[in-house]
This record gives structure tokens, sequence and C-alpha cells, in this order.
């Protein structure tokens, strides 16, 4: 990018200030931005998440044609008939069709079951959430089984596991519920149960985190529009996970033997879209989230058919309330899950009196807006995990809980991340309970822009699972009410990370320590001071960018 250009976009992304509130004088342009917007694709500390979400970003969501009403599948809407039989026949029927918007009309529908959405290109759509609300009575430990968990002990896998309303191709869906039962607990991911549902379409060469052309070793699999995975091994020296985690000194003394758990998650896997083949050049719809060397064997491969183009807008799902579970005991009472779903999205959805509340297994490229979690309490209000890239979760609540948490054994998680997940945002948030979960795992390059919290969460992860931050997370314009600095303030704890504009904070209750020893190579902008760092929303301020053309990958 030219100084010329650098000057403009950083205006553009920026914007002028707004000086109703604020004084001109209070406020700055960061430091920071200002070396991100020179270097996007490959500065050090700051992610580039410009395209996050569906369709790369797209502010507007796909508007499917109507082509079924649920009343005409026989549901009532009268609070008391079991609606999910008819609620789910005319969405197989929309599926079936090639798609479409099915339509919940105003009134309370009762379901018994869980609601699916298993085909590409279908809409489930209500009258709003404040007019259309499904009744759920029944968890998912009743309707489809205990769930243990794959790595042993007594845990129940409904802790951060599926959805009472449930987006999830057919075929996975088949695969997935026959492995629970038959206690076959299964990975849950991009290639199947165990991980090997998958072939190669070519090798791939050398290239750059932030490239979006690679050169690849065979194109006659590869067509502008599919969608791939890239898979990314580790070799014995385990220096993907360190690439994942910077490549900081302290990567090299890192035990990354002992985590077993962690070493279970890679490959890491990446599902893009191709956008253009020319030659052995094949252009992707997202930049590269990591450098590709030949010591990690990288391919393009397959992926089991995944769900795309499929949303849930306008309604809202009330759970039959019951006392919050003990931690990692939960029955199922959950909200929205998408899972192997690629450009799908959630819009104006509220759930309440949920065990968990929206989760990401396994999904990429999906937009949550206008979500909201309500009720007497949640576990994982929202959840991203095991290899979920590039989802944006924007204009989000977490409402304060309506019943006190019972005396022992639960925990309020807040926002979280795990499993490799990566490039994922969440913009534009009001949390009056929980805290910025980073649940061990090594996720890494995720972004919380523009967010009030009252801190009073915790976060989780088995000692296991490795490192509770890779390279590249960033805190953005931050409100913190209650002075608590964990998990939010990351400077000390996480490497190539960036915290911009928070407030002034103070460790207490859950401390933690660095994973990895030496220099950090962190970040400290602004502290104290948000609102006042510009631009304020970094991710909008990175879509600006994108839209301006002033950089290109």
């Amino acid at each position: 990018m030219t100084t010329g250009a650098t000057a403009t976009a950083v205006t553009r992304a920026v914007g002028s200030p707004q000086t109703s509130t604020l004084r001109t004088s209070t406020l700055r342009i960061s430091t920071l931005w200002r070396e991100f917007a020179a270097s996007p694709f490959t500065h050090p500390q700051i992610p580039y998440v410009g395209r996050a979400g569906q369709r790369a970003g797209a502010t507007r969501l796909p508007r499917h044609r109507v082509v079924a009403d649920v009343r005409a599948y026989g549901a009532k809407g009268d609070g008391s008939t079991d609606d999910a039989p008819a609620i789910n026949r005319a969405l197989a029927a929309a599926g079936e069709r090639g798609g479409g918007t099915v339509t919940i009309p105003p009134g309370t529908y009762r379901v018994d079951g869980v609601i699916r959405i298993a085909h590409s290109g279908v809409t489930l759509r209500g009258a709003g959430s404040d007019r259309t609300k499904l009744y759920a009575t029944k968890n998912l430990t009743e309707l489809i089984g205990p769930y243990g968990s794959r790595y042993g002990g007594d845990k129940s896998s409904w802790s951060w596991a599926g959805g009472l309303i449930w987006l999830c191709p057919q075929g996975r869906w088949d695969s997935l519920t026959a492995a629970i039962g038959e206690r076959a607990w299964p990975f849950e991911g991009w290639t199947g149960n165990k991980r090997d549902e998958w072939s190669t379409l070519t090798g791939v060469g050398r290239a750059r985190r932030g490239d979006r052309t690679v050169t690849v070793q065979d194109t006659s699999k590869l067509r502008p529009g599919q969608l791939v995975l890239l898979r990314l091994a580790d070799d014995p020296d385990r220096t993907l996970l360190e690439h994942m985690a910077g490549d900081g000194p302290g990567t090299k003394s890192y035990d990354w033997a002992a985590m077993t758990k962690l070493t279970s998650y890679v490959p890491y896997e990446w599902p893009v879209r191709v956008t253009a083949v020319r030659g052995r050049k094949v252009t992707l719809e997202r930049p590269l989230p990591l450098d590709v060397r030949p010591e990690w064997d990288p391919r393009l491969t397959t992926l089991v058919t995944p769900l795309t183009g499929s949303g849930v807008e306008g309604l809202t799902l009330e759970a039959v309330e019951t006392p919050q579970s003990p931690h990692l005991l939960d029955k199922g009472y959950n909200g929205v899950a998408f899972q192997c779903a690629y450009d799908c999205w959630a819009d104006d959805v509220v759930v309440r009196h949920v065990d968990n509340g929206f989760g990401l297994i396994a999904a990429s490229a999906c937009t949550l807006r206008r979500t909201r979690v309500a009720g007497r309490g949640a576990h994982h209000p929202y959840y991203c995990r095991e290899g979920s890239h590039d989802n944006l979760i924007e204009d989000f609540v977490i409402e304060r809980r309506t019943v006190p948490a019972p005396p022992a054994g639960t925990q309020p998680h807040g926002i979280n991340v795990e499993g490799l997940s990566s490039y994922n945002v969440w913009s534009r948030g009001l949390m009056e309970m929980g805290t910025f979960d980073t649940h061990r795992g090594m996720p890494f390059a995720n972004v919380r822009t523009e967010i009030t919290v009252t801190n009073d969460g915790r976060h989780g992860g088995d000692a296991i699972a490795g490192p509770l931050y890779g390279a590249r997370f960033t805190h953005w314009n931050v409100t913190v009410t209650n002075e608590r600095a964990g998990l939010i303030k990351i400077d000390e704890i996480a490497p190539y990370s960036a915290t911009v504009g928070i407030s002034e904070v103070r460790e207490f209750d859950q401390i933690d320590v660095p994973d990895f020893t030496g220099e950090l190579h962190a970040r400290l902008e602004a502290y104290g001071s948000p609102e006042t760092i510009r631009p304020r929303n970094l991710y909008e301020a990175q879509r600006a960018l994108d839209r301006a053309d002033a950089v290109t990958p």
C-alpha cells in the first residue's frame, strides 16, 4: 500500500470523530491502527478480520423466497400442541425443493423435539423475536441420548454441543447422532467422526500468511465457487503449533508433547471458497490465516458436505425453566447450534433459560446478528469450538441472570473460543455477566471489539488442552464495569497480542500466568481510556479498508 493510499484509507476507516460526548482533543487515532493499515495482512499483533462473517462479511443477509408456512404443515401455535413435527416437515420440504424461506407466524409454538435445518438454502423466519416463540419442553439428553466426552471422564458433551434449533447438514447429523447412540463419542468437525472423511484435491506450494493466491500442484479438481479445506499437519518438532503461537522464544521450550488434547486438534482445517483458477494459481475468498510451509504437508482437500446459505431469523427459543446443572453436566437445554455450516446466519434471535446459547461447532464464515441470551443463566452463552473460523457475532447481548446461581458447581463463561478456532470477531456487545472466555485449546487471531462487560465469569479448559492464547488476539475498545482485569487485559499473558482502549482494571478472582516464557511481544495502548481511541470498532475499520480497495493481499 502506498503512503497516500494509507492516509486515505485510515481517514475512511476511522471516520470523523464525534464530539457530542467527547471533546475532539480527547480523541486520537491509534498508533497500532496506523501500523496495521500500512501492513494489514502481516501485522504481528493484529489479525486481518475484515472478511469475517457470511459471504465475506456482506452486511445484507440473503432473502430467500417464501416457499412454506408452518401452519400449512399442521403447526397450531397454540402453546399446547407439539409443533416440532410440523415445523420440521416444512423445513424438509423446502430443502427438498431446492431451498427457500419457511415462515412461522406470531404465536407460541410448543416444540417437543429438535428443530433441524438440514438443507442448504433454507431459512426459518418468525415474525420477530417479540412475536414468535418456540417453547422447548425437552433437552437433548432426552431427545438424542447421553453424550459423553471422547476424552473420558463423566462430562456431558451437551455442555458444549448441539442445539434445540440445530443447523447441520443431513448426512453429518445422521453420522453424529448414530455415533452418540452407539456411545462412540465422535469428533464433530469438518472431516467426520474419525476425521477420515476427506480426500486430497491438490498439494499447495509455500505461501505467506495474508496471501490470497496460492500455487498448487494440480487444478484439475478445482473450480471457482468450490468450498475446499486447507489442511495443515504438524511435524515432529511441533513447528505448526509454534507458528500459531507466534514463533516467539517461549514456544521452543513449551512442552507441546504433554498437551495431548491440543495435539488431537491438529491437523488445522480451514474451509474457504475458491474464487478463481488460472493456470496453477488459485485465488481464495479470504487471506491465508497462517504461513504454508512444505514441512506441514499442505493440501487442499474435500470436506463433508457442508450446510451453506441457511439461516434462522425473528424468533425466541425459550426452554422450560429448570435449575442450571452442575458444571459440565448439562442436559442439553441448548439454544441454536451451527455445525459444519458455512455462510449461514442468525438474525433477531433470542434464547432464554438455556444451558448453552449460540454454538459454533466446526462452523465458519457465519454471522450472528442481533442475538440475545436471557433467563436463568447459561453455562456458555456463546461458544466457538472444534475448528470454527472467520465468524462474526455482532450486536449481541448477554443479560444478567433472572434467578440466583445455584449455590455451587456452575460456571458462567461468556463469549468462548477454543480448539484452534481462529479469525472470529465479537463486535458491539453488551455483557451484563460472563467474561471473554478463552478456553484453552490455543485459539488464535480472534478479535473482541466495542464491548461493555461486567467481568464476573471464569474461563475453563483442560490443562492438557494447551495454551489459553495463540498469537494475534486483540481486545479493542472494551469498557469493563467492575474493574476486573482477568481475560480482558491480556498484554502480560497472550503472545503477540494487542490490548487497546480498555478500562483501567485490576487483578482479582481467577488470575492466570503466561503459558510461554520470555518476551511475549504483546502491545498495550490507550490503557484506561476506552471510547477515546480511533477507530472505535476494529472490525468495522478493517471493513472500511477493504471497501476502499486500499488493501490487496
